[in-house]
């Protein structure tokens, strides 16, 4: 994994993209070479414009989740994501060439070329994620003890598909609880410092919630890190590979004295212009589908066409969001609030089409714009449930120390919450958001949200 701007990138995925971008470079200067564009060019004019498309290319690609890991083999996964790059790249490519200050030397012929060969390596891409893959110089990771956390982080360093190190095995420590992992790659107990000098580590991880009282001697630990060797926790560790804060080792003061969770005033600043700059343009393009939708509802179930909620936001105050109703008017008639859950029969007919596309969310953008809410952060919930969250959910009230978002990490991370236990799930990426964010992550994050909501992921 490699951290840039606060956000952790998996390595294997920059190794393809490096090499995707490298291979649209070549691909370009092939077809200006194949159909003699350079002579009026020059070569040296033909590089910038190679290294213009090739950039833009990966960098869109990566964006609509082409280089996102497969956790698992899915035919159906792939084919969703190389047609999804496809049918974006190609236009996007066409207009590069358009915009660039010598598009009028190119001739038709080059720019169907080099449209072609882009979608023979977006195919090829498509084709080679679904096999093993595993990143290029690979740490060699030792894994002290032996339990059922042990055990998971083992699982996601070799997943099938994304093979992210080399376990060179598991190092138990005394007063520790039962083996959980393959006996045959348990090593001898001994001392930390001399297995990680004798086996040629690279990092060590601590699959062990307690590590004083005589169960890990934290002085090894500070012998490895001053060797060089990198040392991660659990907390660490699960925020590096999936991306969320595990509660379940989580610390109060891993998050008072670790790094994050900065709110400073020049971040709020920047955020703010940025929510502001971005939603008017959103609205302005969504505008026409707004009107589209009120009419529908209206024909279908009356007026009122939008649904205004109490939610929490900034600091636990509350606001009323706006949303394109999609439940009937009486959904909430005996006054008790409930989840919404998957094929609801409180949902109209055009309620369930608006809520697959997210359409009933496009509301909220006027909330982005009146300040109580943002672009992206937790989503806001009501307040009978954030009375039941945070008596339930331990570290639940540390999501109100940002905006709320009209869309967030958690919701281009894991599926539609109709649970506490959900709720619980969500709170791990909300508060790695919360922890983490930046306009790199914010773009991210909304580039996820237009994949999500053209593959229908997750949608209630």
């Amino acid at each position: 994994m490699l951290k840039v701007i606060s956000h952790y990138l998996p390595t294997h995925a920059l190794q393809q993209a490096l090499f995707d971008a490298g291979a649209l470079f070549a691909v370009v200067l092939a077809a200006i070479a194949v159909n003699d564009v350079h002579e009026g060019l020059g070569w040296l004019g033909c590089i910038p414009f190679a290294v213009i498309f090739a950039v833009s290319m990966v960098v869109l690609n990566a964006a609509m989740g082409l280089y996102r890991p497969f956790y698992e083999h899915s035919r159906r996964q792939a084919l969703v994501r190389v047609a999804l790059s496809l049918v974006v790249s190609i236009p996007v490519a066409y207009g590069v060439f358009e915009v660039l200050p010598w598009a009028e030397l190119t001739s038709g012929s080059l720019q169907w070329s080099v449209l072609i060969l882009l979608g023979g390596v977006l195919l090829a891409r498509g084709v080679f994620n679904q096999r093993q893959a595993a990143g290029m110089f690979m740490p060699r990771v030792l894994i002290v003890g032996t339990g059922r956390d042990a055990r998971q982080v083992y699982r996601d360093l070799t997943r099938p598909l994304q093979r992210s190190a080399e376990v060179v095995g598991f190092l138990p420590v005394s007063g520790m609880e039962g083996v959980e992992v393959d006996p045959r790659l348990m090593l001898p107990a001994g001392s930390l410092i001399d297995v990680v000098r004798n086996l040629r580590v690279d990092e060590v991880i601590v699959a062990v919630r307690e590590r004083r009282g005589g169960v890990l001697s934290l002085r090894e630990l500070l012998d490895c890190k001053l060797a060089g060797i990198r040392i991660l926790d659990l907390s660490s560790f699960f925020e590096r590979v999936e991306g969320q804060i595990r509660l379940d080792s989580l610390r109060v003061s891993w998050l008072i004295y670790g790094d994050g969770f900065r709110q400073g005033l020049l971040r709020t600043l920047v955020k703010r212009c940025f929510d502001l700059v971005v939603g008017l343009l959103l609205l302005l393009v969504s505008f026409p589908f707004m009107i589209v939708t009120a009419i529908l509802i209206v024909l279908e179930d009356g007026a009122p066409v939008f649904y205004a909620q109490e939610r929490v936001g900034l600091g636990g105050r509350t606001f009323r969001v706006i949303k394109f109703r999609s439940m009937r008017r009486d959904a909430e008639k005996d006054g008790k609030p409930r989840w919404a859950s998957s094929n609801d029969d409180r949902v109209t007919r055009v309620g369930r089409v608006i809520r697959k596309l997210r359409i009933d969310e496009l509301p909220q953008l006027f909330n982005v714009l009146s300040g109580d809410m943002s672009l992206v952060g937790p989503r806001p919930e009501r307040p009978y449930f954030v009375d039941q969250l945070t008596q339930q959910i331990p570290f639940y009230a540390v999501r109100h120390c940002v905006k709320p978002g009209v869309t967030g990490w958690a919701q281009v991370r894991y599926q539609y919450g109709a649970s506490v236990d959900d709720a619980a799930e969500k709170l791990q990426y909300d508060l790695y958001y919360v922890k983490n964010h930046t306009l790199v992550l914010d773009t991210l994050v909304l580039f996820e949200t237009v994949r999500v909501v053209l593959t229908g992921e997750g949608a209630h």
